[in-house]
């Protein structure tokens, strides 16, 4: 019986006791979580990736990478060397054919390039004239200019952030008419945007035409060239840009795209075949530019500079 009793207190013994109180576990679980967070701390949010990445850039800053080199060009002819040296297009040797005939342009011609200080000037036969321009008609004049320093595409977000600002950039896809180039670079200058990036191959490069049609905005305005375009535009959305491709059959007009005021990249394709596949399908969002007058489509320096009026317009 005794030994009965001392199993039954041990068990009654070994019960766990009432609990006073909860240790305030139930008053911190009716206290909530606090006010919600702003989108720029809430994980996952577009605002979110933004902070992230000017925070990034701003702990460091990247080490500029170049896109490569364009190839050096020849223009020829009395006019068109007159025109590219008034227009400030970069070049690096003026050649004068020996025992030209001095005539209003030749002088003007001589004029700028000495006015310049950066420019070698050489008298050369006629013969070795022909050889430099494969025979074209030069008319004694021959202006080279040197190969065009590309950007690298991360560059033109990472420099934009470094200032404190979101990233307004311009791509091309498809363009390759080099008067088109130059009228979207003068576009982006003129409304405030970080640079305009163009494919390696199959597209428009930074040539002569480009640079005078920019009116001079090229030596301000960094162009960028992409190995791969659709791998530099999901580049820009990892890095927190909201990626916009103009296309006549967008779903969304224009001027009610809220993501025109922040980081943003606008895709300009070509004027016949408007973007390709694959970059329609990488773009965040399809835009249209309403028409009222019923043309088709715009050159690409026209819509370019509709879009980047309506951002300039979100980020007054």
């Amino acid at each position: 019986m005794a030994g009965n009793s001392q199993r039954r207190n041990r068990r009654t013994s070994n019960k766990k006791g009432a609990q006073v109180g909860s240790g305030g576990k139930r008053r911190r679980g009716l206290e909530g979580k606090g006010p919600t967070p702003p989108a720029s701390a809430r994980k996952g949010h577009v605002k979110n990736r933004v902070a992230n990445a000017k925070a990034k850039h701003g702990a460091r800053r990247p080490v500029a990478r170049r896109g490569g080199k364009g190839t050096s060009e020849m223009v020829v002819g009395r006019n068109p060397v007159f025109e590219a040296l008034r227009d400030g297009v970069p070049a690096s040797t003026l050649y004068v054919q020996q025992f030209i005939d001095n005539d209003e342009r030749v002088r003007e011609a001589l004029q700028l390039a000495t006015g310049r200080g950066d420019i070698n000037i050489m008298e050369a036969p006629r013969p070795e004239l022909d050889r430099l321009t494969n025979g074209l008609n030069h008319q004694g004049l021959v202006l080279q200019v040197p190969p065009y320093e590309y950007a690298h595409p991360e560059d033109l977000a990472a420099a934009a952030f470094d200032d404190g600002e979101d990233p307004l950039i311009v791509a091309l896809d498809g363009v390759t008419d080099p008067r088109n180039l130059g009228a979207v670079v003068r576009s982006v200058s003129a409304f405030g945007g970080h640079g305009v990036v163009v494919p390696e191959r199959r597209a428009a490069g930074m040539t002569a035409g480009a640079w005078k049609t920019s009116a001079g905005t090229a030596a301000r305005t960094p162009v960028a060239r992409a190995t791969n375009l659709t791998r530099a535009l999901e580049a820009y959305q990892k890095a927190g840009l909201t990626v916009v491709g103009l296309a006549a059959d967008g779903e969304t007009e224009v001027g009610e795209l809220e993501a025109l005021g922040g980081p943003l990249v606008i895709v300009v394709g070509s004027e016949g075949k408007g973007l390709s596949r694959l970059v329609g399908e990488t773009c965040d969002v399809l835009v249209r530019i309403p028409m009222p007058g019923g043309a088709e489509s715009l050159n690409a320096g026209v819509a370019a500079g509709v879009v980047l009026y309506e951002a300039a317009k979100r980020r007054a």
